[in-house]
């Protein structure tokens, strides 16, 4: 994307959180902790995944492993530059620097509303079509929904992000925040601002909400094929699974959807910190909330930690 502006704002400057030095501190460590777990988190999914050869193969398994991938790039779209600006205070970022990270932050977050929604398709597919599940949801079908997920989140934010590129900033260059974020940038553009804003917010919406009604009635469904099931094996295994894919559902939606589509009555702090739960908090919790009481992932943990141990004690 370039960037042919006509603003006389070359950089801008990123508030943060605005505490003291020594709260500043604890903040630093605290996230970069956070950080690295998330990382070692996801990470450790997509190995499990690529090194267990029956977890390999299995549709909502390559899902997950992709889905892992896309929560490093998320996390780390964000995190590394608050972690930056908590050790060196001031908080500059050039002006391509900005719009760059924020059209990052909003591509990999459309993604992820992608993904939830393919992921409660293959978890429909699965509980109410089971004869049919392994002909449709084929490994091939599954990378291919993978990389439509890809396409469509860097599609449809593309055109709100070029106009609020091309936006005049000729007053403050003060975001009150930790990233750029498309509302703050937009509140220092300068008029007129012809149908950016409302383009932007139509593309928002529009994106969670079709997500969203998406995501509710494939689950919806799901649960009311597992209630009347007959089989109350099934219907526990399927419950179990089915429980932690809408905690994942609730908490990324629940906090976007306070965030963008509730009428603005937040203040600023609140707006950060929702912001930072759902930026940096669901990335951690969702490979916990996924593979906490997963008993396939637990078996292949265990194969693979034996199977090093094995190789361990054999050089010894």
């Amino acid at each position: 994307m370039e960037f042919t502006n006509k603003t006389s704002v070359e950089e801008f400057v990123l508030l943060g959180f605005g505490i003291e030095q020594h709260n500043r501190l604890l903040l630093l460590m605290f996230f970069t902790f956070l950080y690295v777990l998330t990382l070692a988190e996801n990470i450790s999914i997509i190995i499990l995944v690529c090194l267990d050869t029956h977890l390999g193969q299995l549709p909502m398994y390559i899902l997950l492993s992709n889905f892992s991938w896309l929560e490093i790039c998320y996390v780390s779209s964000t995190v590394p530059r608050m972690i930056f600006d908590l050790a060196v205070p001031g908080g500059i970022i050039s002006f391509k620097a900005c719009l760059i990270q924020f059209y990052i932050f909003f591509i990999l977050g459309g993604t992820e509303c992608f993904f939830l929604s393919i992921m409660a398709l293959d978890r429909y597919m699965a509980i109410c079509h089971p004869l049919h599940y392994p002909q449709i949801m084929s490994q091939n079908v599954c990378y291919i929904l993978v990389v439509l997920c890809w396409i469509l989140g860097f599609l449809w934010y593309l055109v709100p992000a070029v106009l609020i590129s091309k936006l005049s900033f000729c007053g403050s260059n003060v975001i009150d925040h930790f990233l750029c974020d498309a509302g703050p940038i937009l509140s220092l553009a300068c008029p007129p601002f012809g149908i950016v804003p409302t383009l932007s917010q139509v593309c928002l919406n529009g994106l969670l909400l079709g997500n969203m009604t998406f995501v509710i009635l494939s689950y919806g469904t799901v649960i009311f094929t597992l209630m009347k099931t007959s089989n109350k094996g099934s219907r526990k295994k399927g419950f179990s699974t089915v429980s932690f894919h809408l905690i994942v559902v609730s908490v990324f939606y629940g906090s976007v959807t306070a965030m963008y589509l509730l009428p603005g009555g937040e203040s600023q702090s609140e707006s950060k910190a929702v912001t930072l739960f759902y930026t940096t908090f669901t990335p951690f919790l969702n490979p916990l909330i996924y593979c906490l009481r997963n008993n396939q992932v637990k078996e292949a943990l265990n194969t693979l930690l034996r199977r090093k141990m094995r190789l361990i004690w054999n050089k010894e």
